[in-house]
């Protein structure tokens, strides 16, 4: 049984529907990469499966862990070990780091860290992370750049050390340094038991992240899969040509897949 499994799923806004027909499986241990043009809904496939209430799923299925996610809440959803990184995460006024994380913890385990123990744990991270010793202090992404608000998302996946990390754009507004560091930090992480689902415009965080899989999304559907040379393919040709090859076509299911 594959760790995540979407099967024809059918997704969007109560008005609109965003997602026609995605099939996608993901087993434990693998890295999957989720690329395709603006709005061709890579990032409502995220939201849909961390339990967005802003998105209504119409038909088809999401299991994780062999769970049904539909029947679940967003935070049933993290404490089954689902994590998602925000494409744009939200600025939280008067909540430090430090606190949001320890706080957000408790609630994934239900257990009670000693505060020693905790910031003696976040200070590793921290250094692992190439980040400020007072990064902890301050106020949860406010006054943040592109970059730092990835790198907070950063900290709270290798604190938290979900099952199924879904990253939304993990590369926006990085520079290289940043971009390295971040890519580091994921591959750290890689382990038989975990997965990650990468979702990117552009090849380059894939050549520090190596991607057992490749599946191109566009106009709602997943139209293309292949292996990581596929990746590299879409950064010398754009995206036009899977549009002129693919679109159009039925969603390429799991089975259809080329490498």
């Amino acid at each position: 049984m594959p760790m995540l499994e979407v099967d024809n799923l059918y997704a969007g806004t109560e008005e609109v529907t965003i997602l026609h027909g995605v099939s996608l499986a993901i087993d434990a241990g693998e890295v999957h990469a989720l690329m395709g043009p603006n709005a061709s809904g890579k990032s409502t496939l995220a939201k849909a499966l961390a339990g967005d209430p802003g998105i209504v799923v119409k038909s088809g299925a999401m299991r994780f862990l062999g769970e049904d996610l539909s029947a679940l809440t967003p935070d049933e959803r993290a404490r089954l070990g689902l994590f998602l990184s925000f494409q744009y995460p939200p600025e939280v006024p008067g909540v430090t780091i430090a606190s949001f994380i320890r706080t957000a913890l408790h609630e994934l385990t239900g257990e009670e860290t000693p505060v020693l123990s905790y910031y003696g744990q976040l200070q590793e991270k921290l250094k692992q992370l190439e980040l400020p010793d007072g990064f902890g202090a301050r106020e949860l992404h406010v006054g943040f750049s592109g970059g730092e608000k990835k790198r907070s998302e950063t900290l709270q996946l290798a604190v938290f050390a979900p099952k199924l990390a879904i990253l939304d754009e993990p590369d926006s507004g990085l520079d290289i340094d940043a971009l390295r560091i971040v890519a580091e930090s994921v591959n750290a992480m890689r382990s038989p038991e975990r997965a990650f689902l990468i979702i990117t415009h552009y090849q380059r965080i894939l050549n520090y992240i190596a991607p057992d899989r490749v599946h191109v999304m566009v106009d709602g559907r997943i139209v293309h899969r292949g292996g990581p040379q596929l990746a590299k393919e879409l950064e010398e040709r754009g995206y036009d040509w899977v549009k002129r090859e693919f679109a159009g076509k039925p969603s390429q299911s799991e089975d259809s897949q080329t490498g």
